[in-house]
């Protein structure tokens, strides 16, 4: 096992937002660190990363703060939460969390497929409340097993909500920017082609000034009163309004979402729906997920000062 070198000689990593405990435990040692907001003139000026813990806005303004800035190291996949225009124009690499959170965000999607297909929420509630014994059985609900599902963005998350899926014998499409030649899926140009041949959609793809608001009434119209969307995405890939519009008029017939547009905040209307699954956006978050961006931080962190090629680049 390596020793780490003296504390005086440790690269500075400065931060966006104070470390996770797991990440500072971890991480002791191995990096001197300094947080943004208290950072002191000497340590901007010397810092060449930036660790972007969770999802703070990251503005050209804390990167113009930082003269010696080459990296941004972020522990989401998503990275609109930092200003990418200033980054391109700085020139600074960017790495995320890779596939870490993959398998654990793509269990929650077809978690919150079969909740709102089955309404395993609402039933719970229904018994819970009483309603059994006083009311009789819950309305029966539709099968998983066979429904077409249309993924938008099959990349780590969205293709392995598809191999998770075709094994409850679903048909599977998607859309993306461009063809997978990979990919054993038919591949759909436009997403509101895909709505339409669709009886659920998932949206695991990320946020860009291209993907904002994608999905709006005109897709959900397509989707169709029986369809469901499911949302481990961003929020804002949403028209949200639109939505809660389409769920309360009976447009689309459900939703099992775990991101929204101004998070915490959640629209009222949703809070009353039975046919909408709620969670706070935590498909991400298990303690091995958890483990596995740290790894892939500190392999950043170590490739990055040692010259060595980063592990999660991303491509700005």
């Amino acid at each position: 096992m390596a020793v780490p070198p003296p504390a005086d000689e440790r690269p500075l990593v400065m931060l966006a937002q104070p470390l996770f405990p797991e990440f500072a435990t971890a991480l002791a040692g191995r990096y001197r660190f300094a947080l943004l907001a208290d950072a002191d003139a000497a340590a901007a000026a010397e810092a060449r990363a930036l660790l972007v813990g969770g999802l703070p806005s990251v503005t050209a303004q804390h990167l113009d703060a930082l003269p010696a800035l080459e990296l941004v190291a972020c522990t989401s996949v998503g990275v609109d939460h930092v200003d990418l225009d200033a980054c391109r124009s700085r020139g600074l690499s960017m790495t995320n969390a890779g596939a870490a959170f993959a398998a654990d965000s793509a269990d929650y999607a077809v978690g919150l497929l079969v909740a709102v297909l089955r309404r395993v929420a609402a039933a719970d509630a229904y018994v819970r409340s009483g309603r059994w014994t006083a009311d009789g059985d819950y309305p029966l609900t539709t099968k998983v097993s066979g429904k077409r599902v249309g993924i938008v963005g099959l990349g780590n998350i969205g293709s392995r909500v598809a191999r998770r899926l075709a094994a409850f014998g679903c048909a599977v499409s998607y859309h993306s920017r461009s063809p997978k030649p990979s990919a054993p899926y038919p591949f759909v140009p436009a997403l509101r082609d895909l709505a339409a041949g669709s009886d659920v959609l998932v949206l695991s793809c990320a946020l860009t000034d291209e993907t904002k608001h994608m999905v709006n009434r005109e897709v959900m119209e397509a989707l169709g009163k029986g369809g469901v969307l499911v949302n481990v995405g961003r929020g804002g890939l949403v028209d949200e309004p639109e939505l809660v519009r389409c769920l309360r008029e009976g447009v689309i017939g459900g939703a099992g979402l775990d991101v929204y547009k101004n998070e915490p905040a959640v629209p009222l209307e949703l809070l009353a729906m039975d046919n909408v699954v709620l969670s706070d956006h935590r498909a991400v978050l298990t303690p091995e997920s958890i483990g596995g961006v740290l790894e892939v931080v500190i392999a950043n962190l170590d490739a990055f000062f040692s010259g060595r090629p980063l592990v999660s680049p991303v491509e700005l």
